[in-house]
């Protein structure tokens, strides 16, 4: 087995890899023999294929990774990859990963939680995982509804969204993934599509090769419980103008390039204007790789904590810092390495004593 050549530089060294000579791997070769069950419609069957299609480009041996998630539709997942796979505890995926993650560097982690699970009962693991720097990559699937409890409104529900358990809509602000995650000061934070084959790929492998805690939000349809709630960036007569493309290095403008984004000097963020009133030097240039993560929390905010009339998509930070389960190793290799061994804490000095039967 070759052990060099790593595809991802997130996978640490020496992780075994599959022969890449006679027999490759497909996406059959991480499909399990179980049913897919979720509603028909449900963006996860989308989510679902996309991963099984990645993940031989990871070059990893199935028994080299392995799937954590929580509870909720998505968190079906672990199911139907053939891959190791735990169906945990709602809202914990972040802590019993993280544990993972820190106990076997020969693994690649991943969670997948939704934004019930995250970001209700499991929003304390979530933040922390996020801050600590854990080697792992969490899929958070986004459909603004619980869609196992039968459409009780979420964490990140519109304010006034009628439910089931908001008959007259509604009261609380609803979170925004992307600016939580910012503001733990996660080093890798994405958003990306269901549908969008193409760019969940682009960013799943980005997510991959990144070494520390990757956090993904994927925008994902309930077609039960929460139809439509992405319409705008779905349709071909709206996404144009509804999905502003992150991309590291380059402008960031959308609507077929007629607008773009600017620094508001008023407020301290950035704004939307017509890049013929300003010109195209004073359009901003996306720096996913900033250390400071003030300019992708302002450009995050943009999708006003829910709202899609304007949402940004793609890669808002990407950097590097050390990792919590490296950082532990080590502690626990330095302290073997100078720690005396049993039988000289038996026989050290200090005080002795005897006891007589």
């Amino acid at each position: 087995m070759s052990t060099t050549g790593l595809p991802f530089p997130g996978l640490r060294s020496g992780v075994e890899l599959v022969p890449t000579t006679d027999q490759p791997q497909t996406g059959k070769d991480f499909t399990s023999d179980q049913e897919v069950r979720w509603c028909p419609g449900c963006g996860d069957y989308a989510v679902l294929k996309a991963v099984q299609g990645f993940l031989p480009d990871l070059g990893l041996r199935r028994e080299n990774i392995v799937f954590v998630s929580g509870i909720g539709c998505s968190s079906r997942f672990p199911y139907y990859l053939d891959t190791y796979g735990m169906h945990s505890i709602h809202g914990r995926a972040p802590s019993i990963a993280t544990g993972i993650a820190t106990a076997r560097e020969d693994l690649s982690v991943w969670v997948v939680t939704g934004d019930g699970d995250a970001l209700s009962i499991g929003g304390n693991h979530l933040i922390h995982a996020l801050r600590r720097n854990v080697n792992m990559t969490i899929l958070l699937f986004n459909n603004r509804i619980y869609g196992l409890t039968k459409g009780q409104y979420s964490p990140t529900s519109e304010t006034g969204k009628i439910t089931k358990s908001t008959p007259m809509g509604s009261l609380d602000h609803p979170f925004n993934p992307v600016s939580l995650a910012l503001g733990a000061e996660a080093t890798f934070v994405a958003r990306t599509i269901d549908s969008d084959r193409k760019h969940l790929t682009t960013v799943l492998s980005a997510a991959a090769a990144h070494r520390g805690t990757s956090l993904v939000e994927i925008y994902q349809n309930c077609p039960i419980f929460n139809d439509g709630a992405f319409d705008a960036i779905k349709d071909n007569d709206t996404k144009a103008d509804a999905i502003i493309p992150l991309v590291h290095g380059e402008p960031i403008v959308f609507g077929n390039g007629a607008k773009g984004l600017v620094r508001d000097s008023e407020t301290g963020g950035v704004k939307i204007v017509a890049v013929a009133d300003v010109g195209d030097d004073a359009i901003l240039v996306h720096d996913a790789h900033n250390p400071d993560p003030t300019t992708a929390f302002a450009i995050s905010r943009l999708t006003d904590a829910g709202y899609l009339n304007q949402s940004p998509i793609g890669i808002f930070r990407q950097v590097e810092r050390p990792t919590y389960d490296d950082q532990a190793r080590e502690q626990v290799r330095v302290a073997r390495g100078s720690a005396p061994g049993l039988q000289a804490v038996v026989d050290g000095g200090g005080d002795v004593w005897t006891v007589d039967s």
